[in-house]
Parts: C-alpha cells; structure tokens; sequence
C-alpha cells in the first residue's frame, strides 16, 4: 500500500487561488483520516498575477498556506511570460519531483507548468515507480469555440497534455470525448470554485464592506477585464455607455481591473465614468468583500468565466458581457444570460431583470462543495492501486 504521496499543486493568478483552496483544504482533511497516505503538499505559486490586491490578500482570506515555492514571473506578453514559467518551473520540478502535479483552470501558469511536466524525466525513480508526475488539470474540458481567446488554447493544450483530467459539467466530458481522451481519464467531480464559496460565504456575509461604502439600497455589480472588450476604446466606450444606461435606473458598483483601469485612463474614458451618477468606480476588492456584494447584488454584468459560476450557485441574474461562454451549464440551467455585446440585447437583458422577470436558475449537478474531497480521493485511490509507471 502507497504511504505517502507528494503533491504538487500550481497557482498563478487570481481565479486560481480559489480553486487551490479547496484542493488544499481536501488534502488537509485526508491527509487526517485514519488509514490514508499521507500527502506532502507542495504549493507554487508563478506570480503570474503579482498585484497585492490580486495575490497576498487571496491567500490571506483564503486560509491558504503561504507558498513552498514563489517563482517571481511578474507581467509580460503571453509568450514571454509562459517561457519564464516554464524556464523557473523546470527546476523546481526537478528538485521537488512530486508524484503529482495538479494544475487549475486555463491562465498561463496553467499550460506552462503542465508543459514542463509532460516532458521531464526524473534521474531517479520515485516512490510510486513514475518517471514524470501524473498531471491532473482541474476544471478540465471546457471550451467556448473562440481560439482568439488565450484562455480556450491553454485550455486544450492542457488536456491533451494531463493523464487526469477533471470536469465541472457534462459539457465538458463531451468536448473531452470528441478531442479523443479516453473517457478512463475523465471524472466529473463538481466545481472547486464553488467549494470555496460555500466554505467562505458565511465569513463573507461578517464582512462590513456595505457599511464601508454606504449601501444602503438595491445595487449592480460590474466586472470588466476581457482583452476584447478593454482593449479597444469603441469597445470599451459602448460597455461603458450601457453601464451608465443601466446606473440611471440601478446604481452600480464596478470594482476596477488593474487592466481595464489603465486602459480607460488611456483612452480617455475614466472622467466619462467617474462621473456618472450612478457607476461607482472601486479599487479592486479583496475576495470576501466580493462576494459579500455579489450574494446580495440585483444582478451582475461580467465578463469573468468564474462569475458565471458563482452567480448561478448564488442564484444571482448574471449578464454575461461575451458572444460565448465555456460554461454553458450557467445559461442552460443556471441565471446567466449570454448576451455579447451589442448594446441592445445588454439593455434587453438588463430590463427583464429589473423588471422581475428573470430566470429562475438551479444548481448544477455536484456543485455540492465537495468537488476537491473527490478529486483527492481519485488520486490516491489511483496511487493506491498502481505502484508501475504510468507513462515513460
């Protein structure tokens, strides 16, 4: 019988460090139950995001452990950041040589790390007898058919690198089977991001930050950061008049991107928006503050993939700023509306749920909270039950 697994687990930017927590609060607990191997858990972090608002503060909130490893990436292109991952990660690879590496979601972190990991062999053995770890890539098989979105090639460029792949939603394993990966790899285990919400929520709820701000009535929540809809002054001008539309019937809180920050100065739009009655422009807020403000919110215009998720496991209209979305189960089943970004389908939108005519949404299947105890279990059972190389 295996005794003990070491575990390495990648966190690059903020959609990330949610996940990880419920993978490190699994691992916890297993590690704790009579009869289990136990798990060395090694936490990396690429400082793919290194903003302190964006980083530290997750990890503090959280309850996360501090990370092992920290490797400094910083900002860069897409290429030039996923080469210093990969270029910072492959030592620490060697070094460490876990039995697994877990990699989470679809940023750059993500793909570089797997990468490095498909192709690294091991001077020595391990205990398992593995020669590479077994890659496992967490939120696995979802796609929105846009290959102009870096996120969706990361996405299936990590699948077809990992030996694990595990999935939120049905959807998912479906994409996976027509990409040809063996249906023996894929597992749907539920949703870790919603773990951690469920875990979090009743700390969130403590939290003053409406009394900090004021609120006292009904209110929007906005997030914007897609590079297609910030990078672009007539993109972001079009949002931004849609946004001040809806402030006249709703006040709206927008906790502002660090990315779309620098790009309404740059265009020239920040004075248009500040001085809107009714769009309240934030720094960006610390996770807890967040979802305080989105469990309670009228509704919710994003262009976050994870937003969708948690407005759906929240019950919350969600208008979903984007032609796609690689979570179809939040439109079909949950409170999302996809509407793009054509001003008018916004406003439509925006109108049925300010007029109570929203969608009741329901909880997909398995986002129960117990997405990271299943994926633990599938590792170590899998360990447990093979002690020959997986893959040479």
């Amino acid at each position: 019988m295996v005794q003990s697994i070491k575990l390495m687990t990648i966190a690059g930017a903020r959609p990330n460090f949610m996940k990880v927590a419920s993978i490190t609060d699994a691992v916890h607990r297993h590690s704790k139950a009579a009869g289990s191997p136990r798990i060395e858990h090694i936490l990396v972090h690429t400082g793919q995001h290194y903003d302190q608002k964006l980083s530290k503060c997750f990890f503090d909130e959280l309850g996360l452990p501090h990370p092992d490893i920290n490797l400094e990436v910083g900002s860069a292109s897409h290429a030039v950041q996923t080469a210093e991952i990969m270029r910072r990660f492959e030592p620490v690879l060697l070094d460490s040589s876990p039995d697994v590496l877990i990699v989470v979601g679809d940023v750059n972190s993500t793909v570089a790390c797997a990468l490095v990991a498909s192709k690294i062999r091991y001077t020595q053995r391990t205990c398992h007898g593995m020669r590479r770890p077994l890659i496992v890539h967490v939120e696995a098989g979802l796609r929105s058919r846009d290959r102009s979105m870096p996120e969706e090639t990361n996405r299936i460029l990590t699948d077809a690198l990992s030996d694990l792949l595990f999935v939120t939603e049905e959807d998912a394993i479906e994409n996976l089977r027509s990409e040809g990966i063996s249906g023996e790899r894929v597992h749907l285990v539920g949703n870790v991001m919603i773990d951690t919400l469920r875990h979090h929520i009743k700390h969130a709820r403590k939290r003053p930050i409406k009394e900090k701000l004021g609120i006292e009535g009904p209110y929007g929540l906005v997030t914007l950061h897609r590079p297609s809809n910030v990078d672009s002054r007539g993109s972001l001008l079009a949002l931004l008049n849609c946004l001040i539309e809806i402030s006249r019937r709703l006040p709206l809180l927008f906790p502002v991107h660090p990315r779309t920050r620098v790009n309404m100065e740059r265009f020239g739009l920040w004075d248009l928006a500040a001085s809107a009655k009714g769009l309240r422009l934030l720094d960006p807020l610390p996770y807890l503050d967040f979802l305080n403000l989105l469990e309670t919110s009228t509704m919710v215009l994003t262009d976050s993939g994870g937003i969708q998720e948690e407005t759906t496991a929240l019950q919350v209209p969600c208008i979903t700023l984007r032609e796609n979305t690689e979570r179809p189960i939040t439109v079909t089943l949950g409170t999302n509306y996809l509407v793009g970004t054509d001003p008018a389908r916004i406003m439509e939108a925006a109108g049925k749920v300010l007029s109570g005519n929203d969608k009741p949404g329901q909880l997909p299947p398995l986002w129960d909270g117990k997405a990271g105890e299943r994926i633990i279990q599938v590792i170590t059972t899998l360990l447990a039950g093979s002690t020959s190389a997986h893959m040479c």
